[in-house]
């Protein structure tokens, strides 16, 4: 008999999520039937877009989420026992699967290499980062790229990227640590936006000439000063708006049509599901750049399953550097 725990949703989160909206249940789950395989949680993966997306989830559901799993049981011998998978069943210890939609892990990944990358620069959020900033953005050698967020899962790996296509890259992040990091990483500029006395003002000390490119992670009144900075024909990609998914209303302008029109640029939004047909090549090339030591990582770990909802209300309120993950 194996006993599965799954985190679920008491009820739909009002403003920022609160421990008290998180309940832990237990369930038995069945004996395996043929073409089965139980597979046991051993990273799992906290994300901003849960935030965003719980809106559908119904009160009582287990919380979505990725996770990378070892099978312990089988009835499929395309699933050997032992077995790691990336899986999508959301805040659980344990699972059952007939083998749909659980993905091994890619055959050249070495064993010294930690298997979290797998939910984090070699997973969603990588390959989030080399579409966003190369497919949407299309950055060429000389361009000047912002970032925000950019000691984030996604964002850091934005910015590695751009110094690999010979970009300069501008990052902001929300501590004096979070900025040191982006320096140690290689961006040429970075800054604190909660200290700074003026937005305005860092941008255009760390860019004087403007900026060719624009990664959005954050939204809200960050971007309605970084668009004033982009040069003409500026482009723009679209990845998240993490300052407004807490909020109750809409907020209300500045609007972007006057930038948009005047500067003639071009923003896009996108969701890396788009290039489901390509997630292999962008996992390869991000797992070579990572053993090349091009693309460095950082993972703030959570230990405990226990701690999945206190993991997710810190990345949400930016604690972490780099991916948040919770090891079981």
């Amino acid at each position: 008999m194996v006993v599965s725990k799954s985190w679920t949703m008491v009820k739909h989160f009002d403003g920022v999520p609160k421990p008290e909206e998180f309940k832990l249940i237990e369930k038995e789950l069945p004996p395996l039937q043929d073409g089965e395989v139980l597979l046991e949680s051993v990273f799992l993966s906290v994300d901003p877009y849960i935030r965003l997306y719980s809106r559908h989830l119904k009160e009582g559901d287990v919380i979505m989420g990725f996770q990378v799993a070892r099978v312990t049981e089988s009835k499929n011998s395309a699933f050997p026992v032992g077995g790691y998978y990336v899986g999508n069943a959301g805040w659980t210890t344990h699972f059952i699967s007939d083998g749909k939609g659980i993905d091994p892990l890619l055959p050249e990944w070495p064993e010294s290499l930690q298997r979290s990358l797998a939910i984090g620069l070699v997973g969603f959020p990588g390959l989030t980062a080399y579409f966003g900033l190369l497919d949407v953005c299309k950055p060429k050698e000389g361009d000047v790229i912002l970032v925000n967020c950019a000691a984030g899962a996604v964002g850091s790996v934005v910015g590695q990227i751009a110094k690999i296509k010979g970009c300069k890259v501008v990052g902001s992040a929300g501590t004096d640590d979070k900025v040191q990091y982006l320096k140690e990483i290689g961006f040429d500029e970075a800054f604190n936006y909660k200290t700074v006395s003026s937005l305005d003002e860092a941008l255009k000390k760390a860019s004087p000439e403007g900026y060719d490119c624009y990664f959005e992670n954050v939204g809200g009144k960050f971007s309605d000063v970084a668009l004033l900075q982009m040069k003409n024909f500026g482009r723009i990609a679209v990845c998240g708006a993490i300052s407004i998914y807490n909020n109750a209303e809409p907020p209300s302008g500045p609007y972007i049509q006057l930038s948009m029109i005047f500067k003639q640029l071009r923003m896009e939004g996108f969701i890396v599901t788009r290039w489901a047909d390509r997630y292999v090549e962008g996992q390869k090339q991000l797992l070579q750049w990572v053993l090349e030591g091009k693309v460095k990582y950082h993972e703030h770990i959570t230990k405990g399953f226990e701690n999945m909802p206190a993991g997710f209300i810190g990345m949400l309120n930016g604690e972490n550097t780099g991916k948040a993950i919770i090891q079981v």
